[in-house]
């Protein structure tokens, strides 16, 4: 009897310390878990967050995308005005300022001096600002990003206009290139035709220009043909203009200009081509030019009778002792 009752006292106590390390063991786990569960909802908060704050800067990026985007509309002209006008067209829908202008002088500058400012810089060389007023704090940073996009825009005009000078331009004499000149001296034919007026063209030729250049060389008769360029432009009108014809030859069409007028004004100058020194290096020398004139419509009526009577008329000056006007 006494047996089965200790026996009995022994099964009570294993299961209560069975029950125990059970509870135990249970409580651990149920701590453990909702630790797990606590750390879930912390991520799920988090993970929530970054959803939200994901959102927003998909925002931004998109807003930032679009304001780049402006840069195709402002890119489909070359012409500075229609540039600026798209540009502005397109940033009135991202920013609200009172004005903004493309300033080109520093002096217009000046009353934009408590404004927003910005200068714009092609290859290290300023060709004006971008000036607004009040530009709110929160928009600065998009007037930045709007601004060079306006800049892209104006790089390619500038570039444009670049090739486009290249193209019509002597790159020595500065002058006209044959083709060009050509082209507008059949313009401007027409237009005397078409209202009854009179011009006149001059064949120029730089006198001994061979000697110059075996003498000192061809960067020296580069140079004399540079200054006697700037010489003839610098005695012509500004309605009046010239070309490289080839060579030495030089070329000038003056408008609404007679015969009698004409050599009025090519014997201008040629005086001031004569006058004029020359320095070059370490030489200081003088030129003298020949002149031919023909004049429409009493020489000719087409562009190529009346260069070809004033070329002749320039070897006619040469022949008969170079620097004169025939």
């Amino acid at each position: 009897m006494l047996c089965i009752t200790l026996l009995v006292i022994i099964t009570v106590f294993i299961i209560l310390t069975a029950n125990k390390l059970f509870l135990g063991l249970f409580v651990k786990e149920r701590v453990e878990l909702l630790k797990l569960s606590n750390s879930f909802e912390k991520l799920s908060m988090n993970d929530e967050g970054l959803k939200a704050q994901n959102k927003i800067l998909e925002g931004s990026v998109q807003e930032i995308i679009a304001l780049y985007d402006i840069t195709k509309d402002i890119c489909k002209t070359l012409d500075e005005e229609k540039i600026l006008a798209i540009f502005l067209d397109r940033m009135s829908k991202y920013i609200k300022v009172d004005s903004c202008k493309f300033i080109k002088s520093d002096e217009e500058l000046k009353s934009y001096e408590h404004d927003m400012v910005l200068p714009l810089n092609i290859d290290k060389i300023k060709i004006g600002y971008l000036a607004a007023r009040n530009v709110k704090e929160e928009d600065k940073e998009k007037f930045n990003i709007l601004a060079q996009q306006f800049l892209v825009g104006m790089k390619r005009s500038l570039l444009y206009q670049k090739v486009q000078e290249l193209a019509i331009t002597d790159g020595l004499t500065q002058l006209f290139s044959r083709r060009y000149f050509l082209e507008r001296f059949e313009e401007e034919l027409k237009r005397s035709r078409k209202f009854k007026l009179v011009l006149s063209f001059l064949m120029i030729d730089i006198d001994r220009f061979k000697e110059f250049n075996d003498r000192y060389g061809h960067l020296v008769g580069d140079a004399i043909l540079r200054e006697v360029s700037k010489t003839i432009k610098a005695n012509t009108r500004q309605v009046d203009f010239m070309g490289r014809y080839g060579g030495e030859e030089l070329s000038v069409v003056l408008t609404d200009t007679d015969k009698k007028h004409a050599c009025y004004a090519a014997e201008r100058i040629r005086a001031a081509v004569e006058s004029e020194l020359i320095h070059v290096y370490d030489e200081d020398l003088k030129a003298t030019i020949s002149i031919g004139i023909s004049s429409f419509p009493d020489d000719a009526l087409e562009v190529k009778t009346l260069i070809e009577k004033a070329d002749k008329a320039m070897y006619q000056a040469k022949q008969q002792g170079r620097n004169r006007v025939c």
